[in-house]
């Protein structure tokens, strides 16, 4: 049996399209996305759905690829954190965490699939000494840590645009949160496959927060004389 799909298998898998960004801010990260889902090249799915999610009280994942492997892989990194933390009596670490993600994303890959999960992930937390931490996971499995800022998906190029000129080191939590806004607001008006709200969460030592949870409505305004 050819376990390679042809290419007219390829081009007719549902794709999703997305816009991610995560900040590592001098007291904690910004994690933040938009809400739409996209199948193909020409059809929303879903106008009202998070891509940004805590996992648990230290733990936060955004991801952006099909639909069905990112929801698969948040609740199998939940489950695998909660056993490691039972067996070990210790809470994992944040690169512990991230490691787990791109171990079980390198798995999936290479396992023959009709339709395999392709999705890149981001992973911040806090770690048991209040320090904060931001990890880059691609399709592929690699792991990057983020020392400054980091986006994802098909908003991807609007949002960097953005960043290279206004990321600062140093910037606050609070600076994060409005910067990200911008970032997403700025991909969500030139990205076709971005759009219709923006969660974001921010990660400090005191814990996780969600603190923007915006719907972006279309407004039609007659023309003025």
């Amino acid at each position: 049996m050819n376990i390679k799909m042809d290419q007219e298998l390829k081009n007719s898998i549902l794709k999703t399209g997305t816009s991610l960004v995560g900040l590592v801010c001098k007291d904690g990260i910004v994690m933040a996305s938009d809400r739409q889902v996209t199948g193909g090249k020409s059809l929303i799915l879903n106008k009202d759905f998070q891509k940004t999610n805590s996992i648990n009280d230290y733990l936060v994942i955004s991801w952006a690829g099909v639909v069905s492997g990112a929801q698969r892989l948040s609740k199998l990194i939940a489950a695998e954190l909660k056993l490691k933390q039972l067996r070990s009596k210790s809470r994992p670490t944040i690169k512990q965490a991230a490691n787990l993600v791109g171990s079980i994303t390198y798995s999936n890959i290479r396992q023959p699939s009709m339709v395999p999960d392709v999705v890149d992930t981001f992973v911040g937390g806090v770690n048991e000494d209040g320090s904060c931490e931001l990890y880059s996971i691609g399709a592929d499995g690699s792991l990057i840590q983020t020392k400054d800022y980091v986006a994802d998906g098909s908003g991807m190029v609007y949002i960097l645009g953005l960043l290279e000129r206004q990321y600062k080191k140093g910037l606050s939590v609070k600076e994060g949160i409005e910067l990200a806004k911008e970032a997403l607001k700025s991909s969500t008006q030139r990205d076709v496959y971005s759009g219709y709200g923006i969660d974001v969460f921010t990660i400090t030592k005191e814990g996780i927060k969600k603190v923007v949870s915006q719907e972006i409505l279309p407004e039609y305004k007659d023309d003025e004389n």
